[in-house]
């Protein structure tokens, strides 16, 4: 086996795996939505045990963790795709 084929196998790897985890963050992302949708006050409860924080708090951490998850992801997953020069 040549370079380029063993780098093609390690760059068709590479994308799998990102592949993966790029649907493993959306479903995270889905999952953690419907909570905060269907259950907002069962967690917001659990954790008042842990945090002092107030209701107000509890959502901006909220809305603003499924944004930054949101945003970051695709952002992130775009740049390591193969044959894509993220510098030079």
């Amino acid at each position: 086996m040549n370079d380029e084929q063993r780098n093609n196998i390690t760059l068709e790897s590479l994308a799998t795996i990102l592949g993966g985890s790029f649907l493993i963050s959306y479903a995270i992302l889905i999952v953690w939505f419907l909570i905060f949708l269907f259950a907002p006050d069962c967690f917001y409860a659990l954790n008042t045990k842990w945090f002092a924080i107030s209701r107000k708090e509890y959502d901006l951490i909220n809305y603003g963790g499924m944004a930054f998850l949101k945003i970051i992801k695709p952002g992130i997953f775009s740049l390591s795709l193969p044959g894509h020069k993220v510098c030079c």
